[in-house]
C-alpha cells in the first residue's frame, strides 16, 4: 500500500510549506514575522496559510524529527536510560514522579503515579519503550520494582 502525499492538493510547493512551518516552530517568531521573512525572500504570502500549515503539518514534522532523533540515538553504541523516581506531594497526598532520562540528558518520559511497584514500573517502562524504543543499558538505583519489571521485559539491569 502506498502512502498518501500530504501535500497533494496544495498549490504551494512542499519545501516552502516546510520552511514556513519550521521557521515558526524553531525560532521565537510570530506568524507576522514569518510572513515578513518570507516576503523579504521574495515569497508573497499572508500569515493565515502559515497558521493553517502549522496546524496541519506541525504534528507530522514533529513526528519526523522525533523519529530521526530516536534513530540517531539507537545507532549509538551506548544508548542508555537513567531511571529514577522522586517523592512529590500533590494536594497533600504522596505520589511518585518517575522519570526516564536519556544519555544526552533529555527527559524521555515522566509519570506521576500513586504507587510504585512492579506493575506500575512495568507499565511506565513499556509506554516509554513503545515511544522511544529499547535502550541498550538501563541505569537504575537498584530498586526492587525495577528488577522485577525488567525480568518481565527481558532486560538485565
Amino acid at each position: 500500500m502506498t502512502k498518501r502525499d500530504p501535500f497533494k492538493y496544495f498549490k504551494t510547493c512542499p519545501e516552502l510549506i516546510h520552511l514556513a512551518v519550521m521557521m515558526y516552530v524553531q525560532f521565537p517568531l510570530s506568524l507576522r514575522n514569518v510572513e515578513h521573512f518570507l516576503h523579504v525572500r521574495g515569497i508573497d504570502i499572508s500569515q493565515e496559510p502559515v497558521r493553517f500549515w502549522w496546524n496541519r503539518f506541525g504534528p507530522m514534522f514533529a513526528a519526523e524529527i522525533r523519529r530521526r532523533r530516536v534513530d540517531r540515538m539507537r545507532s549509538g553504541a551506548h544508548w542508555q536510560w537513567h531511571l529514577d523516581e522522586v517523592f512529590v506531594k500533590t494536594n497533600g497526598e504522596q505520589h511518585y514522579l518517575w522519570r526516564a532520562v536519556g544519555h544526552e540528558g533529555k527527559v524521555s518520559k515522566s509519570y506521576v503515579i500513586k504507587r510504585w511497584d512492579r506493575k506500575s514500573a512495568l507499565k511506565c517502562l513499556r509506554k516509554t519503550m513503545k515511544r522511544h524504543g529499547n535502550p541498550h543499558i538501563f541505569a537504575t538505583d537498584k530498586l526492587l520494582s525495577y528488577g522485577a519489571a525488567m525480568k518481565v521485559i527481558g532486560s538485565a539491569d
